[in-house]
This record gives structure tokens, C-alpha cells and sequence, in this order.
């Protein structure tokens, strides 16, 4: 039985969604964009409105290049983060064309992913100085030094949320690769994922390394009992639960989320997808309506869902980007 607060959040988002694949059904060929945009808005407190918010997609359209990425599809996930999370969503839109233009300037890459990282660094400070973009661009180097392979642009944003934490660069990346060899140690898969699940794990500075380890097993193993193996895309949930003392027993909780979705038509192709989402908004409602409110785990929970949804956007921005443009785009 969901509980009420969760269940209210659920159904709020399947609201949004449908909203917005009843007015964007012809703009928008990747239903998974929308699923995301819906689901930013229904982890924040300010109410959807979809004629501000097509407006903020209109304006980013009208204020790019022809063969920008942010023409694509992109615009819409980029309108939403800007509109839930700040007040003045065009000014601070300049803002981050401000700070993607010095991202591209640092040597990062033009595209979605360099757009993404400017996003992560607009929502965690006013200004970011030179020697903050270079730190961003020596963790990148160093996350790939030891993941050749690996690492890629879609990595920028994780970087970008790394290079906030205390500690120099060598003491960041030694953190990632010790969650990377010991995981992959257990039941987790070396790859793309693993990293991810490294990098985010690390964002985390309160709790002891091993610690964080133990609890992603433990996590993962409730997933099993669930009747549901994680497979990579759920990994980050893996780390979302395991910042938690007790997160093992939020499986349940979040499986029965995924059933909610399940069981409705907008969803019913979506089943893996749908345990992301489920987990997102159960952390969601857990921060608003627990004491994790009053502790220093509540930013560091908020910074992974942020490393999570980033990730989620880029491979979604790039897919779209692709499918959309002949061109190189920027």
C-alpha cells in the first residue's frame, strides 16, 4: 500500500506527462524527454504551468544558433530545470550560454553535455571563476586516465559536480576508483555504469567509503528478492538508497511506485525507466516530509539526483540531437 504523500507525487507526475505529451505529442519524438521534464517538475514545489513553460522553450529555440543543439529537443529539459529552479529563468539562460561559452573556451567540447555541466555549475554558484572550470577539466583528465574507454563528454556534468567537493583532484579520483574496483568486486558489471555509480557514490563526503559499499550490496541484493535483477540504468538508484542507514527497505517502496506506473497506459512501455522515476520522487518525497530535512545528507542527496537526472539528459539530449540534426551542431 503506497503511502498518501508518495502516491500524491506519482499521480502528479503522471498528470504532468500527460499534459505534456497531449500538447507536445507532435514537437517531440522521444517520449523519455518529456517523462524527465515531467519529472522535474513534479520534484519541485513550483506548479507546472505548461504556457510559461512552452514559452521558456520558445524563448531558448529563438536565442540559439540554427544548428545549436539547444534547437533540438534539448530546449525542453533545459527550459524546465531553469524554470523550477530559478526566478528569472531567460535572464539566467543568458547566464548559462555565459558559462557554456567559457566551458567550450577550457577546451570542453561543444554540445549537450558541455551544456549540461553549464546548467550544474549555474545552479551551484552565482559565478565560477577560472580556476573552478579548470578543476572541473583536471578531474575530467583524471577520470580519464583511469577509464580511457570510458570517459567521455557525457562525464562533463558528473565532473562539473565533483570538482564541489573538498579535497584536491588525486584525492577525488582515488575516491571514484576505489567505489569502481571494490563494486565491481561484487555483483556489479565493469562499464559506463559502474563509473557512474562510482562518481555519484563519491559525491557523498559524510559517510566512510566502505561503508557506502556494503550498502549498495545490501541494496542491490533487495533488489533481487524483489524479483527485479538492477541492470545498469539502475544504478544510480542503487547509490540514491544506499546513502540512506536503512535503504535496502525503500525497494519495496519504489517497486510498488514502478507498479503504480506500470499499470497506466502512458507508462506501460516504460518499465525500466519507470523504476528510476519511481525512485526519484520517493527520495523526493522522503527530503520533504523527513528529518532528512535537518541534516547534511539532504545536499548531497539533492547533488545525486542532480549527477543522476544530468546523465539521464545528456544521453537522451544526444540521442534526439542526432536524430535531429544533419549538421554538426553546437
Amino acid at each position: 500500500m503506497l503511502e498518501k504523500t508518495f502516491e500524491d507525487k506519482l499521480q502528479l507526475y503522471k498528470e504532468i506527462y500527460s499534459e505534456l505529451k497531449s500538447e507536445l505529442k507532435w514537437k517531440v519524438s522521444d517520449q523519455r524527454i518529456l517523462m524527465m521534464v515531467a519529472l522535474l517538475y513534479a520534484m519541485n514545489k513550483k506548479p507546472f504551468e505548461f504556457q510559461r513553460f512552452l514559452r521558456m522553450s520558445d524563448y531558448i529555440k529563438s536565442n540559439v544558433g540554427a544548428f545549436n543543439t539547444l534547437k533540438s529537443e534539448q530546449r525542453f529539459t533545459t527550459a524546465a530545470m531553469l524554470d523550477t529552479r530559478f526566478d528569472d529563468p531567460e535572464n539566467k539562460f543568458q547566464d548559462l550560454l555565459g558559462i557554456y561559452e567559457r566551458l567550450v573556451g577550457a577546451r570542453f567540447s561543444r554540445g549537450a553535455s558541455t551544456y549540461i555541466a553549464a546548467q550544474v555549475l549555474l545552479a551551484q554558484q552565482e559565478n565560477s571563476s577560472s580556476e573552478d572550470i579548470q578543476r572541473i577539466m583536471e578531474i575530467y583528465k583524471g577520470m580519464k586516465s583511469h577509464h580511457m574507454f570510458l570517459t567521455s563528454a557525457s562525464d562533463y556534468p558528473l565532473a562539473a559536480l565533483l570538482a564541489g567537493r573538498e579535497g584536491t583532484v588525486e584525492e577525488i579520483i582515488e575516491r571514484v576508483e576505489h567505489f569502481y574496483q571494490k563494486l565491481s568486486r561484487d555483483a556489479f558489471c565493469k562499464g559506463n555504469d559502474l563509473q557512474f555509480l562510482s562518481h555519484i557514490l563519491s559525491i557523498d563526503e559524510q559517510t566512510d567509503a566502505d561503508r557506502l559499499i556494503q550498502r549498495c550490496t545490501s541494496v542491490y541484493d533487495a533488489f533481487k528478492l524483489s524479483g527485479k535483477k538492477p541492470k545498469g540504468m539502475h544504478y544510480p538508484v542503487v547509490g540514491l538508497l544506499a546513502l540512506l542507514e536503512e535503504g535496502n527497505k525503500e525497494v519495496s517502496t519504489i517497486m510498488e511506485g514502478a507498479a503504480f506506473l506500470n499499470g497506466d497506459k502512458l507508462f506501460k512501455w516504460h518499465k525500466d525507466l519507470n523504476i528510476v522515476m519511481a525512485a526519484n520522487l520517493m527520495m523526493s518525497e522522503k527530503m520533504e516530509n523527513t528529518s532528512l530535512l535537518e541534516t547534511g545528507i539532504y545536499t548531497t542527496i539533492d547533488a545525486i539526483i542532480q549527477a543522476q537526472q544530468a546523465a539521464m539528459i545528456a544521453v537522451m539530449a544526444s540521442t534526439s540531437a542526432a536524430a535531429a540534426s544533419s549538421g554538426g551542431g553546437e
